[in-house]
């Protein structure tokens, strides 16, 4: 009766899940089922600066998706197996006492994903190990390039995935079985925690002004996916909304989910093909897609780059970035008190609800790291332990990007003050999110610094008192940035 072992990670789901078809096959009717996640300690180890490396959001993600999983499988006939430790400590013990042959994982690009892989393998040496790409729209293999020659440019690497023809461009995912294999006997399923507080983490109860509830796990993710595209019927204007900050539906949201495994990016794209085909194809259509690009080229670029990715200086190898951290200022960052209303508003949002817009990302780190000239894999580590839906990616390869030590390592910055008259040209979000600031008018609200004296008592507030002060001069700093930026601001 072969056992076959399932290790998952970012793949919590059934549906487009190449490692457990293979497992399933490798188990065959007689057999069982080992799957096995391990709620790894060093995921919520303390940083260097005092801070998780996984705080309360995304770890209580992950134990919903696990219940979630749990449930999905048992429903099926089979199991989840759920341990605290790490995997090359858990999983020999479990493979050795069930005398499993087999197995089945997906890869991971990173190399702390790979150093751990290798001491399980190292203690499992005779099985049969079958590890499989996934978590991409398009698979290396059928990439007019190998990894090792992956673009730098996003645009470069895009165009050369079009250029296939658009029927044969992606593969279709693949159903979620019908039946699983039983866990096999003697295996305690292990219990998942209810509250984070199991995993030594500090529980972080989201703020309702988000007004979207992130739960983890495959239902969940299936859910989101049926409301924003028939439900509610929004991708047809995704291109004109993405840039939203405030309206749930103004973007996909589907990022939880995706970076969790919990959906397939090839599911979230044959429902965009079906949607093209029984409701209307137009560039909203197309840009969801293209965003799903955006994901498979920072996978890919991470994979070619390795760890330069969390280099100081980058995959482009900049030197002289700073190096000094200034307490004072991470903590006006990241407590959203820097007196830049945009920048304070998105970093408010994040610590209250582990979710903060794309926009909102991008103007808070090159604030961060061109503004503030602040060392940017610090502020790339707090993303890490707020965001919900972190991927090591897209989070690291988009700050190298925000510090011109990236992708396309040309010499940009956001300016916070455009940036905000073009996004929240009404103050609808800052108001949401600065309540000191709601009461004022539009521009105001968007730069309360540029107020008089007499302006501000007429309003009722205080710059330094109601609302920080700005903890720099911006026009100073920005004038600075435009003299020796190329090709210019956002």
């Amino acid at each position: 009766m072969p056992t076959a072992l399932l290790w998952l990670r970012n793949d919590l789901r059934l549906h487009d899940h190449a490692p457990l078809g293979d497992a399933i096959e490798a188990a065959g009717p007689s057999g069982r089922l080992l799957a096995v996640y391990c709620l790894d300690p060093r995921h919520v180890a303390e940083t260097p600066w005092g801070f998780r490396k996984t705080e309360g959001y995304r770890a209580a993600f992950v134990l919903e998706a696990l219940h979630d999983l749990r449930g999905r499988m048992r429903a099926l006939g089979g199991d989840l197996v759920v341990r605290q430790g790490r995997p090359e400590d858990v999983l020999p013990n479990l493979a050795r006492q069930t005398e499993a042959a087999s197995v089945h994982l997906h890869a991971e690009p990173m190399q702390e994903e790979a150093d751990t892989e290798a001491a399980v393998r190292a203690a499992l040496p005779d099985l049969d190990w079958q590890v499989v790409w996934g978590h991409t729209l398009v698979e290396p293999d059928d990439l007019p390039f190998a990894i090792e020659d992956v673009p730098d440019v996003f645009t470069t690497f895009r165009k050369a995935v079009e250029k296939a023809p658009e029927a044969d461009r992606y593969r279709a995912p693949r159903p979620a079985p019908e039946a699983l294999p039983a866990r096999p006997d003697g295996v305690d399923p292990g219990e998942i925690p209810t509250s984070v507080a199991a995993l030594g983490v500090e529980p972080r109860e989201a703020d309702t002004r988000l007004g979207f509830v992130i739960r983890g796990g495959e239902t969940a993710g299936l859910e989101r996916l049926q409301a924003y595209l028939w439900e509610r019927d929004r991708l047809k204007v995704y291109k004109e909304t993405r840039n939203g900050m405030l309206d749930p539906d103004d973007s996909s949201r589907l990022s939880p989910w995706l970076s969790h495994g919990c959906l397939s990016p090839r599911r979230v794209q044959a429902e965009v093909v079906r949607y093209e085909a029984e409701r209307t194809k137009n560039q909203s259509t197309y840009w969801l897609t293209f965003e799903l690009l955006w994901r498979d080229f920072f996978r890919l670029y991470g994979a070619r780059h390795g760890d330069r990715l969390f280099w100081p200086s980058g995959p482009a190898d900049v030197a002289g970035m700073p190096d000094r951290l200034d307490e004072g200022l991470f903590a006006a960052w990241r407590e959203g008190r820097t007196g830049l209303p945009l920048v304070d508003a998105s970093m408010r949002e994040l610590a209250a609800t582990g979710f903060m817009s794309n926009r909102g990302r991008q103007n808070a780190a090159s604030f961060w790291a061109k503004h503030l000239r602040q060392p940017w894999w610090v502020g790339a580590a707090w993303y890490e332990a707020l965001l919900v839906d972190y991927d090591v990616t897209s989070n690291w390869g988009n700050w190298a990007y925000a510090a011109g030590v990236g992708s396309d390592p040309r010499d940009r910055y956001f300016d916070v003050e455009l940036q905000a008259k073009k996004y929240d040209e009404d103050a609808a979000f800052i108001g949401h999110w600065l309540p000191a600031l709601a009461d004022l008018p539009p521009k105001k609200a968007r730069e309360p610094y540029r107020m008089s004296e007499a302006e501000q008592d007429r309003h009722g507030v205080r710059v330094g008192e109601d609302y920080p002060a700005p903890v720099i001069d911006y026009d100073r700093v920005t004038d600075a940035l435009r003299s020796g930026s190329r090709p210019g601001r956002h």
